[in-house]
C-alpha cells in the first residue's frame, strides 16, 4: 500500500481484492473504506477519523479525482477501484455468504429483490436496518451476537461517511469473522426504489463530474460536502507536495 495525504491507499485492484479474500478465508473480522474525496477530506479534518481508515485491512480509491491529484504530483499513473464496481463484482461471484446491516426496511426490501435477481442465495440472507442513533450509542455487542450467529464472510454497511468507518472501527472487536465493507449510498443504488439515491449516468462517471449529479440529485445533503471538499483540496495538494519535497532530501 502506499501513502498519499496520510492515507494509506492500494490502488491495484488485484491486491485488494486479495487482501479482503484472504482475511475471508483465514475468518478474520476487519473493515473495507471506500476512500471517496469526502472521506478523504474528512480524515485530513479530523484525526480520529484518519486513525480509523488507517486502521483498515486496506482501502480502495474510491474517487476520480484523488489520482488525478496524486498522478499529477508523482508522476504516477494510478487509477481508482469505484466502490460500485467492487460491489457489484463480489455479489456476482456467487459464492460469498453476505449480511446487509443499514439504510432502511423499504430500501433494504429493494435490494434484497434486486440483488438475489443475480445471485438467487441472496433471498435468504441477513437484511436488517439500525436505528437512527450517534455512533456511540449502537448497542455493538448486540449488533455483533446477531452477526457472529450467520457468520457471514461480507457484512455491508450503509450508513453514510464518516458514521460507517468509525461504526465499523467499534463493532470490530466485538466480531468472530467476517469483513465490513463501508459503502454508503450502494445499497440505494441497487434497491430499485423511488426515494433512493442514484448513480450517475455513465458519461458523466467518465468525465468525473458524478459529484455534480449528486449535488443536482440531493442539495440539501451533498452541498456541505462539496463546499468542504472544495475549500480542504487546496490544503492536500499543497501538504502532499512538501511531503514529495520531503522524499526527494
Amino acid at each position: 500500500m502506499e501513502k498519499y495525504f496520510n492515507i494509506y491507499y492500494e490502488f491495484d485492484q488485484q491486491k485488494v481484492d486479495q487482501i479482503i479474500f484472504k482475511h475471508i478465508e483465514e475468518q478474520k473480522p476487519g473493515y473495507v473504506c471506500s476512500m471517496d474525496m469526502t472521506n478523504l477530506t474528512i480524515a485530513a479534518r479530523n484525526s480520529i477519523h484518519l486513525q480509523v481508515v488507517n486502521n483498515s485491512i486496506v482501502n480502495n480509491c474510491d474517487s476520480n479525482w484523488a489520482p488525478v491529484i496524486i498522478n499529477w504530483i508523482y508522476g504516477t499513473n494510478h487509477k481508482n477501484y469505484c466502490g460500485t464496481d467492487l460491489f457489484i463484482k463480489y455479489v456476482r461471484m456467487n459464492k460469498f455468504k453476505q449480511f446487509f446491516l443499514g439504510a432502511n426496511e423499504e430500501i433494504l426490501s429493494g435490494l434484497r429483490n434486486e440483488l438475489s435477481k443475480i445471485d438467487p442465495a441472496i433471498s435468504d440472507m441477513r437484511f436488517e436496518a439500525l436505528p437512527f442513533r450517534t455512533v456511540e450509542d449502537f448497542d455493538y455487542a448486540g449488533i455483533a451476537k446477531m452477526i457472529n450467529e450467520d457468520a457471514p464472510d461480507i457484512i455491508w454497511v450503509s450508513l453514510g461517511a464518516p458514521k460507517q468507518e468509525q461504526f465499523m472501527s467499534l463493532l470490530q472487536p466485538h466480531l468472530n469473522r467476517g469483513v465490513m465493507f463501508g459503502f454508503g449510498a450502494i445499497f440505494g443504488f441497487f434497491s430499485g426504489t423511488k426515494n433512493a439515491a442514484k448513480p450517475a449516468p455513465n458519461w458523466m462517471i467518465k468525465n468525473k463530474l458524478q459529484w455534480i449529479f449528486r449535488l443536482i440529485d440531493e442539495p440539501s445533503k451533498q452541498f456541505g460536502r462539496v463546499k468542504m471538499i472544495l475549500a480542504t483540496i487546496p490544503r492536500l495538494v499543497i501538504d502532499e507536495m512538501k511531503r514529495k519535497n520531503k522524499r526527494k532530501i
